[in-house]
């Protein structure tokens, strides 16, 4: 298996060109087995119970709460309409179909970066935008545990943004930016509205070590984007899916799933719940903005 591509220049030059198809293969094999290898160690595990709490502070919770705003749905879906647009177009002419994927690859892009641009600004601007970024040592081992043990005891109740939702975050955050730094700096070489067209602006070598990083990105998109899907779909996490397309969920689900000393969705202050340590303190701020 090669991991890149390379040819020579007018000059006679060695240079890199981009991955090597390779890798797309063995992307979409690990997106796979990753997915079948959850079902199957799903299936080996007992079935979850999750602890729902009654009382009068259950019943001072909403009906319905609020998840996520009209906002944020439209983001999710016009960015997951580019993202899938722009693995198709990078990756299908591989494969033989013949299209005119540069043009529809760097419109998708286009609106790709304008659907991350919109986040950070609606992130720093109305929501709590370093929560995200606050992982407990403490909450990270819990979940470790519970994922090489049946037998260890379940996580404690997240806030708003469960720890698998936020590492996923991190690593979706560094792969989409590498791509869209690469992507705007190789439209440079095409004819755009946006770029008089200068394939001298880099030498060879500086071009290549681009195009393998934005290869690398893509690769790593397909298998990031397999999981999402699948995790979406799944019938017991379809709820969450529901939800993205309502914007809400039920007094149920959230009580099953959430701490409400760690998503506060009552509008009261939220008790100090960072005693059980930096996971705690991490999901604590969670709250502190119910519009994501």
């Amino acid at each position: 298996m090669n991991l890149w591509r390379t040819d020579n220049n007018p000059w006679g030059e060695e240079v890199l060109i981009g991955i090597s198809w390779d890798l797309m293969w063995l992307a979409i094999g690990v997106a796979v087995l990753f997915l079948i290898g959850h079902a199957v160690w799903l299936r080996t595990r007992p079935a979850e119970t999750h602890e729902v709490p009654s009382g009068p502070e259950a019943a001072a919770v909403p009906e319905k709460i609020e998840r996520h705003s009209l906002g944020a749905r439209v983001f999710h879906w016009i960015m997951s309409v580019a993202m899938l647009a722009l693995l198709v177009t990078a990756f299908a002419p591989v494969i033989g179909w013949q299209f005119p994927w540069v043009t529809l690859h760097w419109i998708a892009g286009v609106l790709l970066i304008a659907t991350v641009v919109y986040h950070i600004i609606h992130a720093i601007g109305w929501q709590d935008f370093w929560s995200m970024f606050r992982i407990g040592a403490s909450e990270g081992a819990a979940h470790v545990r519970h994922i090489l043990s049946s037998k260890a005891p379940a996580p404690p109740k997240a806030g708003k943004y469960a720890f698998d939702h936020r590492m996923y975050h991190h690593a979706i955050v560094v792969t989409t930016l590498s791509a869209i730094v690469t992507g705007v700096l190789m439209m440079v070489r095409i004819d755009t509205p946006f770029f008089t067209r200068n394939p001298y602006l880099f030498n060879d070598a500086t071009w290549g070590i681009m195009y393998v990083v934005h290869g690398l990105s893509g690769v790593a998109l397909i298998v990031l984007v397999a999981a999402h899907i699948y995790f979406a779909v799944r019938p017991e996490k379809r709820w969450m899916l529901w939800s993205m397309i309502n914007g809400f969920i039920d007094r149920e689900k959230y009580l099953e799933h959430f701490d409400p000393r760690k998503w506060d969705v009552s509008g009261g202050s939220t008790p100090s719940a960072v005693e059980g340590g930096s996971g705690a303190l991490a999901d604590a701020s969670v709250s502190a903005r119910r519009d994501d």
